[in-house]
């Protein structure tokens, strides 16, 4: 390996701990800052094994190092999903995807069958393709700017990478190790892991040097929120008029595209206004509390009880029972005929208030 090559690959490992460091206070108390730490960790075990001469190691260090590396296309899937949606939560799936890259990387080092590199390497990919979709399918709800940036970045250049590495490494094995695909490897890991963690700690060092409300923390700006006004004050009592009275929420196919435009106002104007003034990270949240709240008041309205709980959930706007009951549950802690009865007489100690109010 050459001098070069050895500083491009240190220098990027430094990158990833100088991260790594950086996000180890909130391990805890953070799912996101926990899969990317560990996502992060598996970028390290990746550039060693990269490197040429990798092969040379006793099998007791390669066997870890393979290991973690060869987990990372489903660790970028678990980071990928709890970076572009607020309300994920990881299943047994993502730990069985995990296991099983790595039970497959365990086995290489005994052998690898070609059957092992086309499960592998399907597996790879599949897991890949579920982060792309993380990534853009919810770019046009995202109301917090810099991550709808990160959005169309993240999975062009990050999944790219990862799906020419599995690629090549399937069509020529080895080839990463060998002069001057590994120099050229090198670089681009360097470029890769600084432009991302820099777009990923950049709101992190911020945090570190001011003190945010919980209400502010939710915005993705450390930046104290100032009181609407002038403009701004004007179009959110516009906006209130519109949702409250004018009951927009009410269209199932309501976006932010025809939200600004009956409002006269460019989309970035009313995202951040949204963001900012009222603390909603995702259109669909902001939406949706509308919608809850006609809801539940009228599940909670004896003149209603006769009335059908979908009819009730279709005319607040709701598409489809599915994705009602869902967020009614999460709202309320409660199922939709539950919230009724505890509301309506029958089912004695049910809490009667939802655990969150609409913020709107």
């Amino acid at each position: 390996m050459s001098t070069l090559e050895a500083a491009l690959r240190g220098g990027a490992i430094a990158i990833l701990l100088f991260t790594v460091s950086l996000h180890a206070r909130d391990l805890l108390t953070s799912r996101l800052r926990l899969y990317s730490v560990l996502f992060q960790l598996c970028g390290v075990a990746f550039i060693v094994e990269s490197a040429p001469g990798f092969d040379a190691l006793d099998l007791r260090w390669r066997m870890p190092i393979h290991i973690v590396s060869s987990s990372a296309p489903a660790m970028f899937w678990i980071m990928s999903a709890a970076l572009f949606n607020d309300e994920f939560r990881a299943r047994w799936y993502h730990a069985l995807a995990w296991l099983g890259l790595a039970t497959l990387a365990w086995r290489q080092m005994f052998g690898w069958p070609p059957a092992l590199v086309t499960a592998y390497d399907a597996l790879a990919l599949l897991f890949v393709l579920f982060a792309i979709w993380h990534a853009l399918a919810g770019r046009r709800t995202d109301l917090v700017e810099w991550r709808r940036r990160l959005r169309a970045e993240y999975a062009v250049c990050v999944a790219f990478y990862i799906i020419v590495i599995i690629v090549s490494q399937w069509l020529w094995p080895g080839i990463l190790g060998r002069a001057p695909f590994s120099l050229v490897n090198a670089i681009v890991l360097v470029g890769l892991f600084f432009l991302f963690s820099l777009r990923l700690t950049k709101d992190r060092l911020e945090r570190g040097s001011a003190q945010v409300s919980p209400a502010q923390s939710r915005t993705d700006d450390p930046r104290p929120v100032p009181p609407a006004t002038g403009q701004e004050a004007a179009l959110l009592e516009a906006l209130r008029r519109l949702m409250a009275d004018g009951k927009a929420y009410r269209e199932d196919a309501l976006s932010i595209a025809s939200l600004s435009q009956s409002l006269g106002v460019q989309e970035y104007r009313l995202r951040r206004l949204i963001n900012r003034q009222l603390g909603h990270r995702n259109f669909s949240a902001f939406v949706n509390g509308y919608r809850l709240t006609e809801v539940t008041a009228a599940l909670a309205d004896r003149d209603q009880a006769e009335v059908p709980i979908l009819t009730i959930a279709l005319d607040a706007g709701f598409g489809s029972i599915g994705p009602f009951n869902r967020a009614f549950k999460a709202h309320t802690g409660l199922t939709p005929t539950e919230y009724r009865r505890a509301h309506l007489g029958g089912v004695e100690g049910a809490s009667p208030l939802p655990k969150s109010a609409s913020r709107s």
